[in-house]
């Protein structure tokens, strides 16, 4: 049965600094660096055929990260998105030591608009918690200056993964998403089917993982949070 193995990136500067990081880019902090290899010895306990992620720093760090830890295998970057890094990034052949990773902007984090770089402490104090709550998990909920809902983030994400992932699940391929927060949970609703009402309640910790089985129709099997 196919595999596939959900991991929010580890944990960045603006993740230690409590600020909306959004579709702003920075690297991992410290403390993220240092859980790379617990990380990597869950992921790679099974064979990972092929990878997916989004151009954010973080998501890809926490990428090359976990996979110093697993001998001869290196990531190669291919961007599917529209521009010269698609068109001119081109090769002949992936040499058996690669991981082929593959780079959309349709797996980024949500766009948070105005709130990106705020303190989310000093958020809540401006505008309350549950207004505050409502834009960071609700479904339908924009944040302010046009920020995305989560509802955006599924029409980008999901429609991404049926055509891609979807496609290597099928050909009984075992699949790693690295990924952000938000566009982790659109997947994941899409996945369990779980209702715009009850999205507000899933929460993925930094580094945290999350391992579906699926069969050959791609009907889930087996859920394991690892």
């Amino acid at each position: 049965m196919p595999k596939l193995i959900l991991l929010r990136h580890l944990k960045s500067q603006w993740n230690l600094e409590n600020r909306f990081s959004g579709w702003v880019d920075m690297p991992l902090c410290k403390e993220g660096i240092k859980k790379a290899k617990g990380i990597a010895k869950k992921v790679f306990k099974n064979k990972i055929d092929i990878a997916y992620s989004s151009p954010l720093l973080r998501n890809q760090n926490t990428l090359v990260r976990i996979l110093d830890y697993v001998a001869h295998k290196y990531p190669i970057f291919i961007h599917l998105d529209k521009g010269k890094m698609k068109k001119w990034g081109n090769f002949i052949e992936i040499h058996k030591n690669y991981l082929p990773v593959y780079i959309s902007e349709n797996l980024n984090e949500r766009y948070y608009g105005k709130l990106q770089g705020l303190n989310k402490q000093k958020t809540i104090k401006k505008y309350g918690l549950k207004k505050v709550q409502l834009w960071r998990r609700g479904f339908n909920n924009d944040p302010p200056g046009g920020g995305e809902g989560l509802d955006e983030v599924y029409r980008r994400a999901v429609p991404f993964y049926r055509r891609y992932i979807e496609k290597d699940l099928k050909q009984e391929k075992n699949v790693l998403l690295v990924a952000s927060h938000n566009s982790l949970r659109a997947i994941i609703k899409y996945i369990e089917k779980i209702s715009d009402q009850d999205i507000v309640n899933l929460e993925i910790d930094y580094g945290g993982l999350t391992e579906y089985q699926f069969d050959k129709s791609l009907r889930l099997k087996k859920k394991n949070i690892l």
